[in-house]
């Protein structure tokens, strides 16, 4: 198992797709795996099952879902300026924060 790898964006981000098939695409990250550098994107990458009968879900059938896309192929969406961003650390009052490089605003409150 490789190690895990520190993310720009946490659980809950808005986020901009750069590349592949969902190209363009904002959603907000339902789940980050830092040992794999993937993310879940809500309404990105959307993969279909094939599911047997179970107690959990007696019909069966096909379900739909957010398969993870690689951590790099997203950029964080500043809440401020509404523009897909990179981000600096900063220290604020003790701790370090995720800043804005356009507007300046500090997107950890």
């Amino acid at each position: 198992m490789a190690n895990a790898v520190k993310l720009h964006v946490k659980k809950g981000d808005t986020v901009l797709v750069l590349s592949g098939k969902d190209k363009g695409k904002q959603g907000k990250i339902v789940e980050a795996l830092p040992k794999k550098a993937k993310v879940v994107v809500e309404g990105v990458n959307k993969v279909k099952r094939h599911t047997k009968p179970s107690q959990a879900n007696p019909q069966g059938g096909i379900i739909t879902k957010e398969a993870p896309i690689t951590a790099s192929k997203v950029m964080l969406v500043c809440p401020a300026c509404k523009k897909a961003t990179r981000i600096k650390k900063t220290e604020v009052a003790g701790a370090s924060v995720r800043v804005c490089k356009k507007c300046g605003e500090v997107i950890d409150k």
